[in-house]
């Protein structure tokens, strides 16, 4: 049976190829923000070798369909993958038949996956930090997934039944301490009512506050602008009248809402109003279509519509380009890190928030 059941509402929905228009100085700053940019190793057992040239791919949704062609309908199903599984993509493709919204398809052993529901992750470790600013210090996740420990004077160390920390997602780490296996661990500050927990330090990344530089901030915010289209499903910034970024997004899904709130995407003329580098979302409208209850890390945050409407980056799908979402606009992390750079209210390295009203967003 066929799983990914967002393909037949996509399907029905008329999609438009986004027009590749970049100027010169910002094909610059993008080169390299693609679905696998700082790809150079993959998720398997530690000794086995890897090179530069492997792609990793994480399924993202409770299983997805190996077929012996890459088409969404007329081939044959071969078996599935499940979610948390890694597959080894011997190279992805491109075929005539589609889907428009969304070409992409990956070769892997047995036969061929659509890239929707496949995440492409890495797996890179890093050195521990010896000690945490009071402020905490924002740390990225780099293997494909982590679980997390909580850890209680009663229960001592205990590991979380109810989520992992995904590629790409976003913590503030608060604080380093002895873990379960005595080895360093970082404690984790969710955005989530406080809520802690713990994971294996070398497993996340510090992020530097040169990659939260404020990109353009010499432009005036009445010149930046950005413009999003839900036919499309693209967003485009400006400066002034200048194209600066065009990208793929999923905007929300129609249906009849969820708690009398709609699920589609808002029209209008909105503003930037708050931003924060992570978000915990997860167990109410915010969460994406796909059923995860819990979302921690939502990297990359941008709130433009009171009800809790955002841009923000999604690890846990891939599928740009189609509506995947309760209401926000879902991009790339990499691209959503860009924008939340050249967003305003501009943000520094130290800020768990920032409000105030910034920069304009025009949805139709």
């Amino acid at each position: 049976m066929f799983t990914l059941a967002c393909w037949n509402l996509a399907r029905k929905i008329e999609f438009h190829s986004m027009e590749p228009s970049l100027s010169r100085r910002e094909f610059l700053k993008l080169a390299g923000l693609s679905a696998f940019a700082g790809v150079a190793a993959a998720w398997t057992p530690r000794a086995k070798k890897q090179t530069a040239a492997d792609l990793v791919g994480r399924v993202a949704y409770d299983s997805v369909s190996v077929f012996d062609r890459p088409l969404l309908s007329g081939a044959i199903t071969l078996g599935y993958r499940f979610r948390d599984e890694l597959l080894d993509i011997e190279y992805p493709l491109t075929p005539f038949a589609g889907p428009p919204y969304n070409p992409l398809w990956y070769r892997i052993v047995g036969g061929y996956v659509h890239s929707g529901l496949i995440q492409p992750v890495a797996t890179k470790y890093n050195e521990v930090m010896g000690s945490v600013p009071e402020t905490g210090q924002l740390c990225r996740v780099t293997i494909p997934f982590t679980r997390p420990y909580t850890y209680s004077s009663q229960d001592g160390w205990q590991p979380e039944q109810r989520y992992l920390l995904y590629y790409q997602s976003n913590h503030w780490v608060t604080g380093v301490v002895d873990g379960p296996d005595d080895k360093s661990w970082y404690q984790i500050t969710e955005s989530w009512e406080g809520v802690q927990y713990y994971a294996e330090a070398s497993h996340l990344q510090p992020i530097t506050d040169e990659e939260l530089t404020p990109i353009s901030p010499d432009v005036p915010d009445n010149e930046k602008r950005i413009e999003i289209s839900l036919r499309g499903q693209s967003l485009t910034a400006y400066e002034a009248d200048q194209v600066v970024l065009r990208i793929p997004i999923s905007s929300g899904v129609k249906n009849s809402g969820l708690g009398g709130l709609p699920t589609e995407t808002p029209t209008g003329t909105f503003y930037i109003f708050s931003k924060l580098p992570t978000k915990y979302m997860g167990g109410n409208r915010l969460t994406d279509t796909l059923g995860d209850l819990f979302l921690p890390g939502v990297p990359w945050t941008a709130f433009f519509a009171e009800g809790g409407y955002a841009i923000h980056g999604a690890y846990w799908h891939n599928n740009f380009g189609a509506p995947m979402s309760r209401g926000c606009v879902n991009v790339r992390p990499d691209n959503a890190q860009w924008l939340y750079r050249w967003m305003t209210p501009v943000a520094g390295p130290d800020d768990w928030e920032v409000t105030g009203r910034g920069t304009r967003v025009i949805i139709n």
